[in-house]
């Protein structure tokens, strides 16, 4: 009996601690993937900052603007109403960039009306420049300190501006440290959660984004120095460097459907583009698109084009949405002579559905024991019409086993040899059609396809735009 008893100790205890045991493992588990999550978001974040902060470099008399564009983003992210960045410019402190009515935080002028507007708000702001350890911003940046002020009235550094113009509910201040040496200041006044004091959780997000406004202001003082050559030299390498960022490194494996990509600019960068957004468990967003004309200008429309989806896709409902939302956008945004043609597959690998959607891009190529077929579905180019002319159609097909999917750009089907001839979309649903009938692999069909072109143009030939394929193929 007392064996028993002594048998059934040992085996509760065992059982005790193998119940702490797990329990400690999933504790731990859930505080590593928190890390991870949000070292993903902050990757994220931090790649949106670029995709913006690079729209807006088109030439260095818009200094101000990109300054401005930063702050606007930093006030988006933190939800906060305004936003101001201070830069040390020799002795002071001086306002650089601004979003929203911000406070002028100088008592001279504590009760004054405030303008609203980003442009007027900064130059009555530039008015006024603080010595390190002047005032409160100077006083932040020579301590090097984070302030973090739910409720500022308990602070006496600003109790002047708590019933100012624009009075102060809620405050964040960080200095700028570049290298160990103090650049400047962010400051962001009252949230536009009602009113509601900044989180901590705000907070934090202020905190990690100020680096990035320490590499715009990195990126400004570089455009500020160089000489026009340099300064193109830096635009191309500023934008090479982006974009090679934003192309996936890796072609995704979704449930039974493999892809593989292919893009070759014609010049230093593409306007080309290609990419991979994960919407749920079971769809996946594949995307491929053409920015009209090359270079410099192609790229950063490019560049909006892919921020645009990828910061929307949270709230995803249909590619007719997707779409309409990214031409308000890009309408809104671009002149008139800059659009893209987009196409898109939404995958479902529960289904074994594809379903297409397209804006003034090129058709897609679907190849089916022995037969090819192109699904044209209608839409205009993104950012070439208002919303109420723009309506884009999808055709939704499901996939069987070995069902091969190609979506190119027109630098491949436009390509043409010392005639004046087109390669022609013919040829290449011809030469793509022999490729899968020989059951070549889909790099095997991309080579297969480059070569043709190439033999076509006569290689020597300069190319004369961007080429981009994306294959996928239900296995």
């Amino acid at each position: 009996m007392s064996t028993t008893i002594f048998s059934f100790a040992i085996l509760t205890g065992i059982l005790v601690v193998l119940i702490v045991y797990c329990t400690h493992m999933r504790i731990r588990i859930m505080i590593l993937r928190k890390k991870l999550a949000d070292s993903f978001h902050k990757r994220a974040e931090t790649t949106r900052f670029m995709d913006i902060f690079a729209q807006n470099i088109r030439t260095t008399d818009e200094i101000e603007n990109w300054m401005n564009t930063t702050a606007r983003y930093v006030g988006d992210l933190v939800e906060a109403q305004s936003v101001c960045v201070f830069s040390l410019e020799g002795e002071y402190l001086r306002a650089v960039g601004v979003f929203g009515a911000f406070p002028p935080l100088s008592t001279r002028r504590a009760g004054d009306y405030v303008l609203t507007k980003s442009k007027y708000v900064l130059e009555t702001l530039k008015r006024d420049r603080f010595r390190l350890g002047e005032g409160f911003i100077g006083e932040i940046a020579e301590k090097r300190e984070d302030v973090y002020l739910p409720d500022p009235s308990t602070d006496p550094r600003i109790s002047d501006y708590i019933n100012a113009a624009v009075p102060i509910h809620t405050l964040m201040a960080v200095p700028l440290v570049n290298e160990g040496q103090v650049s400047g200041v962010i400051c962001a006044v009252n949230s536009k959660r009602m009113d509601r004091p900044f989180t901590t959780e705000q907070f934090g997000r202020f905190k990690f984004i100020a680096s990035q406004v320490v590499l715009a202001q990195n990126i400004i003082q570089v455009y500020s120095n160089l000489s026009e050559q340099q300064r193109i030299n830096q635009e191309l390498a500023f934008a090479r460097n982006l974009q090679l960022s934003l192309m996936p490194k890796k072609f995704p494996m979704w449930g039974r459907f493999i892809i593989h990509a292919f893009t070759r600019a014609s010049k230093e960068v593409s306007g080309d583009f290609y990419d991979f957004v994960q919407i749920d468990d079971n769809r996946l967003l594949v995307v491929i698109g053409d920015a009209c004309g090359k270079g410099i200008p192609a790229c950063m429309i490019m560049s909006m084009t892919r921020s645009f989806i990828r910061s929307n896709i949270g709230h995803f409902t249909s590619l007719k949405d997707l779409l309409r939302e990214l031409n308000e956008n890009l309408y809104r945004d671009t002149v008139d002579e800059r659009y893209i043609t987009l196409g898109c597959c939404l995958i479902n690998k529960k289904e074994s559905t594809v379903e297409y959607a397209r804006a003034g891009h090129t058709p897609l190529l679907l190849y089916l024991r022995e037969h090819t077929r192109s699904i044209n579905p209608d839409g205009a180019a993104l950012g070439l019409l208002p919303g109420e002319l723009s309506e884009f159609d999808t055709i939704c097909t499901e996939i069987t086993p070995q069902t091969t999917m190609l979506m190119f750009t027109d630098g491949i089907n436009e390509t043409t040899n010392e005639q004046d001839e087109f390669y022609g979309i013919p040829r290449l649903t011809e030469i793509y059609k022999e490729s899968c009938a020989r059951g070549d692999s889909l790099e095997g069909t991309i080579d297969t396809i480059m070569k043709s072109v190439d033999k076509f143009s006569e290689v020597h030939k300069e190319q004369e735009d961007d080429q981009t394929m994306v294959l996928i193929k239900h296995i």
